[in-house]
């Protein structure tokens, strides 16, 4: 895929700095097409993930300089990132859930809509449905494709028990989102936007993905792969380069990091409900309690009004995390589980290299045709190096822009939350002191 291909169909993955403005990410042309199908994860679902350093921290914000704003809100627009130019030509929208029960089995399907100003595409917009299982198998053609780039996670199959219900309102519109994001950061990546199993994703009616589906390899040969692929991860990488060393070093950081982070939202989250449920049933009992003390109904009612305004700004809070800390998060999460597998592939690639090495060493089969597979492979690991470092760094980029905003828009959610708390107690405390005390009254008396 050239170069101008790439460039047309670029887009921004996060709030701030192009990503593509980086190393390119190697084609599917030439040595690179061996990287095709014949290294595959041992998980079909096992998601791919990224990295972060011992000593690399979540953020990489400078410290606030003394002559910054005091304002905090004014503090939070220093530090918001600009949007970059537009440059789509591939807009997907994933909406319309619709339900679909049969006497096997009962399963979900996603209305999507894909407009388009691309050439390879027969008409500039397409509608087709599809179920979660449809993108767990764009996600593996991917993988198989593209062994060391780095795939956007899908949402997990399942949940965890007892949170929500599989089919809950709330857990199909929290799926809906996971899917429009997966499909458009697909769409966004300058190599993975360009794939032809994307675009038949994309284009094909119901029927025809299903025709298409069966032209992959046959089972022996999946099973043939999966053996190689079983037999590389049983004899491990030897001289893994320290370059990914240091990769595989920032995912097992970046992972207890993330997660632990991810642990305490979801906490965190569970506790802001659980005070709002017990607000919402405070304030009431103050207006109870005011109809038997005539000498504090104003106070009672005035208490009354606070607490409502502050549940209602509790309410406000709670949606924000919902929407903009919490799904990030967890994104990343999965993020780093996806790097996992991404290591694992290209060791798997560099271990057939060294075990052929191996055999030529000790002239264990033909020289010659040990050498020209040597070759080969050669070329296969660079190509699959090349395009983890440039992902990689992509990668890296979104990353701390992505969570840098949602970072910013909760303390910018937070900060207007105790404002509008604090006003509302403020008022409250002047209202009851213009009030007349008991003394007062009995002096004018």
């Amino acid at each position: 895929m050239d170069g101008e291909r790439l460039a047309s169909g670029s887009s921004e993955l996060a709030v701030g700095e192009s990503p593509r403005g980086g190393a390119p990410i190697p084609s599917g042309s030439g040595s690179c097409s061996l990287l095709q199908a014949d290294v595959l994860d041992l998980d079909e679902d096992e998601d791919d993930l990224e990295v972060f350093s011992k000593d690399a921290s979540l953020m990489d914000m400078n410290s606030f300089s003394p002559m910054m704003p005091t304002s905090p809100l004014s503090m939070i627009n220093q530090i918001k990132f600009e949007d970059g130019p537009d440059l789509k030509d591939l807009f997907i929208t994933v909406d319309a859930p619709e339900s679909h029960v049969t006497t096997i089995e009962t399963f979900i399907t996603y209305r999507i809509v894909t407009k388009t100003s691309r050439g390879e595409f027969d008409s500039s917009e397409f509608e087709v449905r599809r179920r979660y299982q449809d993108f767990l198998w764009l996600k593996g053609k991917l993988e198989e494709a593209h062994p060391t780039l780095i795939i956007p996670p899908l949402p997990e199959k399942f949940i965890v028990k007892g949170m929500v219900e599989r089919f809950n309102d709330d857990f199909i519109e929290t799926r809906r989102k996971a899917l429009h994001k997966f499909l458009n950061r697909i769409a966004d990546h300058p190599t993975l936007t360009f794939n032809e199993d994307f675009k038949v994703f994309l284009t094909a009616q119901a029927e025809e993905l299903s025709s298409y589906k069966k032209q992959g390899p046959g089972l022996l040969s999946r099973m043939g792969q999966t053996v190689r692929a079983v037999a590389s991860s049983m004899r491990g990488v030897k001289n893994r380069p320290e370059e990914f060393m240091e990769m595989n070093n920032f995912i097992e950081t970046f992972s207890q990091k993330i997660n632990l982070i991810d642990k305490i939202s979801q906490r965190i989250y569970k506790e802001e409900r659980d005070y709002f449920d017990e607000m919402k049933e405070y304030g009431p009992i103050h207006i109870l309690w005011s109809a038997s003390e005539e000498e504090l109904v104003d106070t009672l009612k005035g208490m009354a009004g606070c607490i409502e305004q502050c549940c209602k700004a509790t309410e406000k809070r709670m949606a924000g995390l919902s929407e903009a800390l919490l799904p990030v998060v967890h994104e990343y999460v999965l993020y780093s589980e996806m790097l996992v597998g991404v290591m694992k592939r290209r060791d798997q690639i560099q271990t057939e290299l060294d075990s052929k090495v191996e055999a030529l060493t000790y002239k264990k089969a033909d020289i010659d045709l040990l050498t020209e597979e040597i070759g080969k492979l050669e070329d296969k690991v660079e190509c699959a190096n090349n395009a983890l470092k440039a992902d990689w760094e992509r990668w890296k980029q979104n990353m701390k822009n992505d969570l840098r905003s949602a970072f910013t828009d909760t303390a910018e959610q937070n900060i207007r939350y105790y404002e509008q708390c604090l006003a509302t107690w403020e008022s409250f405390l002047t209202s009851q002191t213009d009030l007349p005390s008991e003394e007062d009254s009995e002096e004018k008396l």
